[in-house]
């Protein structure tokens, strides 16, 4: 059987998820063909390692015209016995067999202030009809989680038997060497990632700064690329006179790992997550997590983290100061949160998915 994977998003944000799924894939079929569709830019970031393997370049952006005309005719030209759509953005009049995943439905359901309003609305007004449409008429639809299962079921009106729930993961990173990453504080607590509206960290920044009155010397550091979002909170937090709040842009490994190894707390404030894999690779790393208690993350994260209300700061800064406070229960957190990230497998992951494309063809 030829089967394509659309893997256009595998060098974002999100990408992770497609690479571990393509790594695994390769050691588990070595029977079908698989073309691996991505953008230009990638050509160097993939390579298939398995003879059965190709790459074809998709230069379609998501949302676009390109994309429900030029890719469904790229799609026509291959012939694939069936596609595998690694998000539910596609060409709607495609016809052929496909499997589509879908992370999560926060397009669909948050606003990003730093972005068009007009815009962001009508990839919403879209979104809304692309996902369901494809969610109807793939064969299955692939999910990150049983809360997104769910919420997919719900939205598209589609029978729970579709949905497949094909877990992520973390790994635990080799031991090798960590670089210090130099701080005007000693103690602190950290976030990693992009931060558009409904990763809730202004409310994170206020619980901080409200820490501050018992931990003077308390230090939040926020990692990740300083995209728009990003830089609109530094210029907010600036505008209100907060304090002891280091941005460091986009670090290394080996510097992102030292400050997970050495934080009181890993914060995901979270309003809406589809698994939470960022809390996840803290615990790998053994940082103690402190995370929202909404959607996916208590099914994901169990007893391995101090949960609390992310939209009632004073929860939040309640939450994060048990653990900076009681050791005991700092070092129960880094236990439970190795011992769950134990509990998933990227190659279970592939292999799931790679017995959906079975079923699929059936």
């Amino acid at each position: 059987m030829h089967i394509a994977i659309d893997a256009r998003i595998i060098n974002s944000s999100t990408g992770r998820y497609i690479e571990r799924m393509l790594y695994y894939l390769q050691q588990i079929d070595t029977r079908n063909e698989y073309t691996v569709l991505l953008r230009k830019k990638d050509l160097s970031y993939w390579q298939p390692t398995a003879s059965n393997f190709k790459v074809k370049v998709a230069e379609f952006d998501n949302y676009s015209f390109g994309e429900q005309i030029g890719f469904k005719k790229l799609l026509d030209s291959l012939k694939p016995d069936l596609v595998h759509f690694c998000m539910p953005q596609q060409p709607v009049l495609y016809d052929g067999r496909a499997v589509t995943t879908i992370a999560d439905l926060t397009l669909l359901k948050t606003y990003n202030s730093d972005k068009n309003w007009f815009v962001y609305h009508f990839k919403q007004f879209v979104g809304r009809f692309v996902f369901k449409r494809v969610a109807r008429k793939s064969a299955l639809v692939l999910t990150i989680s049983d809360y997104v299962k769910q919420d997919v079921v719900r939205f598209a009106g589609i029978s729970p038997d579709k949905v497949r729930t094909t877990l992520l993961a973390a790994e635990i990173p080799d031991s090798g060497e960590l670089k210090e990453y130099p701080l005007p504080f000693t103690d602190f607590i950290m976030y990693v990632g992009q931060q558009p509206d409904y990763k809730n960290i202004r409310r994170l920044a206020k619980a901080h700064q409200k820490l501050l009155e018992s931990h003077p010397n308390l230090g939040l550091v926020l990692t990740g690329r300083k995209a728009d979002d990003t830089k609109a909170n530094e210029a907010y937090f600036k505008k209100m006179g907060y304090t002891n709040i280091l941005f460091t842009d986009f670090i290394p490994d080996e510097q992102l790992n030292w400050l997970l190894k050495h934080t009181k707390a890993y914060v995901f404030p979270s309003l809406m997550e589809g698994f939470g894999l960022p809390g996840l690779e803290a615990m790998a790393v053994g940082a103690p997590v402190a995370s929202s208690n909404t959607t996916s993350l208590p099914e994901i994260y169990g007893d391995a983290a101090e949960y609390f209300d992310p939209l009632n700061v004073e929860d939040m800064a309640k939450a994060i100061e048990r653990v900076i406070n009681d050791e005991d229960l700092r070092q129960k957190l880094i236990k439970r949160g190795h011992e769950q990230v134990n509990k998933y497998s990227w190659r279970r992951m592939a292999e799931q998915t790679h017995q959906a494309y079975m079923d699929a063809l059936k």
